[in-house]
């Protein structure tokens, strides 16, 4: 056979055991037809073939981000105001203010991302007026960086019909000053929805910007190495766009689709077996819509995520609160058989240790009823776990969806503390355990509750237990549970591939597999570990095909 493209004189790093590194690989028809030496694959090249000179660089497959939300991603890059989680009330009111000087009238000022540590100083009458003073009448729409709660202002609240006397929502509540009483415009789980549905009623998110969206999304996350990802909630309109790319012939990545079982706080439209019906219409080589998604709690700094033991004591839930599941436990059984009848693999947000046993517990009911499965089901974000229960993942072939940009010191762990005490937030994604359990680890980015999809930070996360940016500097989380490098690299190639169904396809250079290939600007293995976070993509390959460059300054 001979090739389209010979990749030569590179330093290519394979995630197969039995031959980790090669200098070349040599492509056709998007596949891996040979890989070994320079020399061995001479044999390949033909009068046309295509030579990519490496000139020695690292290479190696592709990222599998086996969770983003991939419209939500590309809105925030498009259309949104965005922070990171350590600005201060002050900082994020300036802000919209600058904001709301430029809008049109009537926009919709929409932003993220507010500090998960935050949650009480933004639940006041203070901060509301604070926010009301800098919108200048537009209504203001804040995310915060868990995307489970939002803060919003007076005008957001009043075209969403949000009044003083209106009950909180099922499994939602809307913040109130704690002397007064009063609304503060801090919006927590389903209450979210009640302003983000006014969003989209009000035109602030048009089908045209949902595509262009995607579009951007792809851009992304070719430019980070991806390619392939799992979107965790998606809707209608979002599995049309992916399915409207492929068509086009635009979709640069893999994608598998996880269909809410029931609608969520941020994305409308049908779902459950409405859905599901629905999902071959969506069906391509490259798109898999066999993946559905449920939410079994909420967050640990909003105390909404379920756990054994309780959260410290408030005046707000007072003692011995645990928290609950958004689904009983039979009704959470019964969707899980429904789902292995029609051949759907779940992914389960699971936040908090109760919630995690909760749904090992079903997924054990289903197994003893069912019996073994080819179906790889994810639990996310596998990050508070009992010890007990850390076996059980690969007992039950369930995978451990890892979320990875969280688990170093951040403001999220500041928001746990506050909620949980600083000795049990710590326990915070026990990974070497799970390792040594043989669990199937996969990474995630959870963009854009994570402000970007960058796999590099998640890797040196891993294996440092530090924050990469800087930030918490000299502080570690619960070091004793790092990773070596080279399972991280396999955490987001051939973990993630194994979780989505698609190993048989990409994750690993061997023959036959998706010449899904990724250039980088560093060697990851010979730099020092608080190093591999400042690695650079210098092009992404998808099936053989150039998708991404990046532009090289020089002087």
């Amino acid at each position: 056979m001979i090739a389209e493209t010979i990749y030569t004189n590179g330093k290519i790093y394979t995630v197969d055991p039995s031959t980790p590194w090669v200098e070349a690989l040599a492509v056709a028809n998007g596949q891996i037809v040979a890989r070994g030496t320079n020399a061995d694959v001479e044999a390949y090249k033909g009068a046309a073939t295509q030579i990519v000179d490496l000139g020695g660089k690292m290479a190696m497959p592709g990222i599998v981000d086996v969770h983003n939300h991939i419209l939500l991603g590309g809105m925030a890059e498009l259309y949104e105001l965005r922070f990171p989680g350590s600005l201060s009330r002050e900082g994020i009111c300036a802000l919209v203010k600058e904001a709301a000087e430029k809008a049109a009238p009537g926009e919709w000022i929409i932003g993220a991302q507010l500090g998960a540590d935050m949650n009480n100083v933004l639940n006041s009458s203070e901060s509301l007026a604070m926010l009301d003073a800098a919108s200048n009448g537009h209504p203001v729409l804040l995310r915060d960086e868990t995307f489970h709660n939002r803060w919003v202002n007076s005008k957001a609240m009043e075209l969403a019909g949000i009044t003083e006397d209106m009950p909180n929502p099922d499994q939602g509540e809307f913040g109130r000053d704690p002397a007064t009483g009063k609304l503060t415009g801090f919006m927590i789980e389903a209450a979210s929805g009640v302003v983000e549905r006014a969003l989209i009623e009000q035109g602030g998110v048009t089908p045209e910007m949902g595509v262009a969206a995607v579009k951007k999304a792809l851009n992304v996350l070719n430019g980070f190495g991806v390619t392939a990802f799992l979107d965790a909630a998606s809707m209608e309109n979002i599995m049309q766009a992916i399915a409207g790319l492929y068509d086009e012939g635009g979709l640069t990545a893999w994608a598998a689709c996880a269909m809410p079982a029931v609608e969520p706080t941020f994305l409308f439209g049908i779902s459950g077996d409405d859905l599901f019906a629905k999902r071959e219409q969506f069906r391509r080589p490259h798109v898999k819509p066999d993946f559905v998604k449920f939410f079994l709690d909420g967050v640990p700094g909003a105390k909404t995520a379920a756990f054994h033991d309780a959260y410290l004591e408030d005046p707000i839930h007072g003692c011995c609160f645990r928290g609950a599941t958004m689904m009983t436990y039979p009704d959470l059984i019964r969707w899980l058989g429904k789902c292995e009848e029609q051949n759907l693999a779940v992914k389960i947000h699971c936040a908090g240790d109760a919630a995690v046993s909760q749904a090992l517990d079903a997924i054990d009911v289903v197994r003893s009823f069912n019996g073994p499965t080819h179906l790889v089901h994810h639990i996310a974000h596998a990050s508070y776990i009992r010890d007990e229960d850390i076996a059980r993942f690969a007992e039950l072939n369930v995978a451990a969806d890892l979320s990875p940009m969280i688990w170093y010191p951040t403001t999220f762990l500041e928001a746990h503390k506050q909620a949980m005490g600083e000795e049990r937030a710590e326990k915070f994604w026990p990974n070497k355990n799970m390792q040594e359990a043989n669990a199937l680890m996969a990474g995630g980015s959870d963009w854009p509750v994570i402000p970007n999809p960058n796999p590099w930070d998640g890797i040196e996360g891993l294996v440092t237990r530090e924050n990469p940016s800087g930030a918490f500097e000299g502080k570690a989380l619960w070091r004793e549970q790092a990773l070596d490098l080279a399972s991280a690299v396999e955490i987001f190639t051939l973990n993630s591939a194994k979780a989505l169904g698609l190993d048989k396809e990409i994750g690993s250079f061997e023959v036959g597999k998706s010449a899904d290939l990724i250039v980088l600007n560093q060697n990851i293995f010979d730099v020092s570990p608080k190093n591999i976070s400042d690695t650079k993509v210098d092009a992404t390959y998808f099936q053989g095909k150039l998708v991404f460059e990046r532009a090289v300054q020089h002087g």
